[in-house]
């Protein structure tokens, strides 16, 4: 995809969406934090049906390890892993206690040193708890960002660090958020919906699927 497009790529999904917001429901960096780690494998739905009643109750990471694991365990049982999930929020709770003074610290080097905190989940909360402009990559990202031409690449990483190279600076902070709803509800896994796609003129595959036959 040549630069100029993937310029006209991010305006048409910027109008569509000004201010695209994260789908997990939260109030702090912290709650944000427990709401990404308790999410990998699961949808936001079913994340933000546990944390509905679970922060109300414990959230923050004093109220968390006040919690226990085995009370959290029964918050979070509707989502998969919940086992291994409440596990890491305790540890991740007791390492903010102990190590940042109850804040969430903001460097992806930190983040990543806390149980169940991956490059992924370091970067989401960089963006949408701090602003900065990083590149989350889950499966609808990788997707579309392989589907469209925009950022290919054969690994999450790959795709990350294209995005890096490949985002025009205006659309940066808000990039990850729009290929991800992007995603979601218009580029699927399985059946996308092409025929109502705003951006189908500038993507690889609809290129080909309006190629006229012969």
């Amino acid at each position: 995809m040549k630069p100029e497009a993937r310029t006209e790529f991010f305006r048409i999904l910027r109008d569509a969406d000004p201010e695209p917001k994260s789908e997990l429901e939260y109030g702090t960096p912290f709650q944000l934090l427990v709401a990404v780690v308790l999410s990998a494998q699961a949808t936001d739905k079913g994340v933000n049906l546990a944390t509905r009643r679970l922060f109300p109750v414990a959230g923050t990471p004093e109220a968390i390890v006040a919690l226990g694991e085995e009370a959290l365990r029964d918050y979070v049982k509707t989502i998969g892993l919940f086992r291994t999930k409440a596990k890491n929020v305790i540890a991740l709770s007791r390492i903010l206690l102990e190590e940042h003074g109850g804040e969430v610290p903001r460097t992806r080097e930190a983040l990543e040193r806390l149980p169940g905190v991956g490059r992924k989940t370091a970067n989401v909360v960089l963006n949408v708890a701090f602003g900065e402009p990083t590149h989350p990559v889950d499966t609808h990202v990788f997707r579309v960002c392989n589907r469209t031409g925009l950022a290919p690449g054969k690994t999450p990483l790959a795709v990350e660090q294209a995005l890096e190279r490949r985002v025009p600076p205006a659309f940066r902070r808000d990039a990850h958020h729009w290929l991800i709803l992007h995603g979601r509800y218009v580029c699927t896994a399985r059946s996308p919906r092409c025929d109502a796609c705003s951006v189908r003129p500038w993507c690889d595959t609809g290129k080909v699927l309006d190629k006229p036959r012969r």
